[in-house]
């Protein structure tokens, strides 16, 4: 409800999330042009959140200190998902030797919650915390699958599909019918649409009424696995992965449910 909104929260919020990977030192006019403030209520978040040891600064420039993670923490630590799904992930990683990933949803990204790496097969970093569009992700595509048609067509409402390499399904009416395939099928693959050369084949998992909270991927280079090999290969251990992370979720879910 708009009375219930905080504005001055959001704005905090805001100053946090403008220092990413990229960008991990700012200047005061930085994050000012960033987040649309002006200089003077920069200004004054930046130095309350260095006041209360969420940012450092030389002076000049201002970054994101340790305790930022601290934010999170309450979240991963009530979230069983990747305590569950670690040493699932391990073991398909090792059956298959690729880069094994779970994520979750968020507005409209993918946000990385468990990985297991094998050799780096893309050019940024990923880590737990990562976040990469959701249209043009395997994960994404099986997430927002399991959207209902009011909350898919809000999110194609809010968000401008952004071409990211010249594979990239920018067009609403293709990316619906896409998710139309993947709702049919269970799965999802995407061939180079993220980044150039990266293929990757996801599934959900879904909790125990059945709406998919998360999914589970392989990611692969182009040149040694192909659109055919993937579903050959990969595909089968990758849904007995997610169909085993399920079960221990419903599980866990269940003991937890018991008085």
């Amino acid at each position: 409800m708009a009375e219930e909104y905080v504005q001055s929260l959001a704005r905090g919020l805001a100053v946090i999330r403008a220092f990413d990977a990229v960008t991990p030192e700012l200047t005061l006019s930085d994050v000012a042009r960033k987040t649309d403030l002006t200089r003077a209520a920069a200004r004054r978040f930046l130095h309350t959140l260095v006041d209360l040891g969420y940012v450092r600064t030389d002076g000049r420039l201002f970054s994101l200190s340790p305790r930022v993670l601290e934010l999170g923490y309450a979240y991963l630590s009530s979230l069983s998902l990747p305590e569950v799904a670690l040493p699932h992930l391990e073991r398909l990683v090792a059956e298959v030797h690729e880069s094994a990933s779970v994520s979750v949803l968020d507005e409209a990204d993918v946000v990385y919650v468990a990985r297991v790496p094998t050799t780096r097969i893309m050019r940024v970093t990923i880590a737990i915390g990562t976040r990469f569009p959701a249209h043009c992700t395997s994960m994404g595509r099986v997430l927002l699958a399991g959207l209902s048609p009011a909350e898919l067509d809000a999110f194609l409402a809010d968000n401008p599909l952004e071409r990211l390499t010249p594979r990239t399904v920018t067009s609403p009416v293709a990316l619906r019918s896409e998710l139309d395939r993947v709702r049919a099928q269970g799965w999802a693959m995407v061939d180079q649409e993220l980044e150039e050369g990266l293929r990757s084949i996801a599934a959900p998992i879904r909790n125990r009424a059945g709406r998919a909270v998360a999914a589970v991927n392989l990611s692969s280079h182009a040149s040694r696995t192909t659109l055919e090999s993937a579903r050959r290969d990969l595909l089968p251990p990758l849904l007995a992965t997610a169909a085993r992370i399920e079960a221990d979720l419903h599980a866990a879910a269940s003991r937890e449910a018991t008085p």
